[in-house]
């Protein structure tokens, strides 16, 4: 027999601190923390704290529209989500990869306030989302992966409905549905029944009742699910103008090559943990500069080509970078160039330019390397499987 205990829902103060079953002092404002499920076939050497995480989180530069801080999340016997944390600028779009059972789904969920992490905080334009759900969804549009459509209603009356929930009144609500049909492209099937779409069209469906109300976030799970290749096609365009328009997106797919066209920036997760937070070589729109300004902390590559070299050039050349701090991941001898990934915003990459220069290296390549997501993507796996290897 396997045993499961579910603690029940506990009233603590807003401004308390409880200690196991201690006692909770600065009584204030109450709030409602989710129950904590322990199951006898829980492996026992799981930390019931968050580890420290995988990617450091240093104060954000700039005023973040999305906030994650710690957040952990459990399954019975899983650890889904471990100390998550990151943030994002306002007008951007992020790529969520990673493999199946990595953890997106819950992380979105938990961002869209349908579930409440075992530790940590969702911030929406500074808005706790645990402590002000509804206020949060007023903020936000989530598509889920799996969703649900009333089949008795025509396309027209779903998104009227899905305006009204959002707070939007008759007059508003009208000009919204017709924006949104008009956004996905579903106008001439606005007075079809729901049950009539076909599956691609009752994805734009779904997608137009989650930005009726023209959200600051928009959150996706799979949204080219079901779509044919035009239809990804205008997916990409209406992405990069919903930033445009000042939007703050969130997209989880396994369409690594399509995320890459309209993305700004990555977050990688491995077994519910943060494994990479970086800009796209590929990043470009609306959100690339502000994305990369949020992220200048985060490490980048440079390919530096020399005009010719032997073995000990680019030995000396190896050794001069490592004494600046910088980590030399390859060398291509044949090309007499090596390739070095360092933390550099415009101005340390000048730096470090002149200063070759000045040492009188012939330099005939010096720019950022270019990786498109999937290659990020398995070389950043790679690198985390070596590292565990080594351990």
């Amino acid at each position: 027999m396997r045993a499961v205990l579910f603690l029940p829902r506990s009233r603590v103060p807003d401004d308390g601190i409880r200690v196991g079953n201690g006692p909770v002092e600065n009584v204030g404002m109450t709030r409602t923390f989710p129950p904590v499920c322990y199951h006898a076939d829980m492996n026992p050497d799981m930390n019931p704290l968050p580890s420290s995480p995988a990617v450091s989180a240093a104060p954000p530069s700039f005023t973040p529209m999305i906030r994650v801080e710690g957040v952990t999340y459990d399954y019975p016997g899983h650890r889904a989500l471990d100390n998550v944390s990151f943030a994002l600028p306002p007008a951007s779009v992020t790529a969520l990869i990673g493999p199946n059972g990595a953890g997106k789904t819950t992380l979105l969920r938990i961002m869209a306030a349908l579930d409440a992490p075992m530790y940590g905080q969702v911030f929406i334009d500074g808005l706790d989302v645990r402590e002000a759900p509804r206020e949060a969804h007023r903020l936000m549009g989530y598509l889920p992966d799996h969703f649900g459509l009333y089949q008795d209603l025509r396309a027209r009356q779903c998104l009227l409905y899905a305006a009204h929930a959002r707070g939007l009144g008759r007059e508003a609500a009208e000009s919204a549905a017709l924006w949104a049909a008009k956004e996905v492209d579903l106008l001439p099937r606005l007075d079809a029944r729901a049950s009539t779409l076909s599956r691609g069209q009752r994805q734009r469906l779904a997608l137009a009742q989650a930005i009726v109300h023209r959200p600051q976030v928009l959150l996706l799970d799979e949204p080219a699910s079901g779509l044919d290749p035009q239809a990804r096609l205008e997916l990409s365009r209406l992405m990069k103008s919903l930033a445009v328009g000042g939007m703050t997106l969130v997209v989880s797919s396994h369409i690594l090559a399509e995320l890459e066209s309209y993305s700004s920036a990555m977050l990688a997760l491995e077994n519910g943990r943060l494994i990479a937070h970086q800009l796209l070589a590929s990043a470009a729109g609306a959100g690339k500069e502000k994305t990369e300004a949020a992220l200048d902390d985060s490490p980048r590559l440079l390919r530096i080509q020399l005009e010719k070299s032997t073995d000990d050039t680019l030995a000396a050349l190896r050794e001069s970078l490592e004494k600046r701090g910088l980590r030399v991941m390859k060398s291509e001898k044949a090309a007499h160039a090596l390739l070095v990934e360092g933390r550099f915003d415009a101005a340390s990459q000048g730096v470090l330019l002149c200063a070759l220069v000045g040492e009188g290296w012939p330099l005939v390549e010096f720019a950022r390397e270019t990786r498109n997501l999937q290659e990020t993507y398995l070389e950043m796996l790679a690198r985390q499987k070596n590292g565990r290897e080594k351990e």
